[in-house]
């Protein structure tokens, strides 16, 4: 059995639509390049609501990345990095357990390895990789929102189809923003039927 390298780490940032994770994803690598640390921000190809080749928060910030399909590609790209940061992790076309294994092979070679997407789907079930690296993470950051409908913390990504909640049969991963999602607390949140 090898041991992880020294510094190697799994960040994951978690939590709901519109509870920041894209602006806090972006906080660290700013930091990151401050320090002079040599990085590399990866976005999903299926997130198209931004530009390309940028991680974009809703609220405006921009990171320059690299836009990949899997994890595959994102070991390609990673060499030299200290750290690597993925935007939006359950937006990957890969198998969930590649996406994991991936992480942890970048953080057993001592890379900081900084993740974020949403840990539930719209039907408040746990996306698969993002569950596993919850629990194998050194750091684990859940952030909320606030639920549109009565202003307690929201932990729920409500998807709506004209105004009315999504079917239980639905397709899982729809890219959307404001015109297709709204965050809702457990008490809001309208199970999908």
């Amino acid at each position: 059995m090898t041991r992880p390298s020294d510094g190697g780490r799994i960040e994951v940032i978690c939590g709901c639509m519109y509870s920041g994770k894209t602006e806090e994803l972006i906080r660290r690598m700013r930091q990151v390049r401050i320090a002079r640390q040599s990085y590399r921000i990866f976005t999903p190809r299926m997130d198209t609501r931004y530009a390309e080749g940028q991680v974009a928060s809703h609220s405006g910030s921009r990171l320059e990345a690299i836009t990949v399909a899997t994890m595959k590609d994102i070991l390609a790209h990673a060499e030299d990095a200290q750290v690597v940061a993925i935007d939006e992790l359950h937006l990957f076309d890969d198998d969930p357990a590649e996406m994991v294994r991936g992480c942890q092979w970048l953080a057993n070679r001592g890379v900081r390895v900084i993740v974020a997407g949403l840990d539930l789907n719209y039907r408040a079930e746990p996306f698969p990789a993002m569950m596993h690296l919850l629990a194998l993470a050194e750091q684990v950051d859940k952030l909320y929102a606030i639920c549109v409908k009565c202003g307690a913390y929201a932990t729920r990504s409500q998807r709506l189809i004209d105004g009315k909640p999504a079917p239980a049969d639905a397709p899982t991963i729809v890219v959307g923003g404001l015109d297709m999602y709204e965050a809702r607390c457990r008490t809001c949140y309208e199970p999908a039927v």
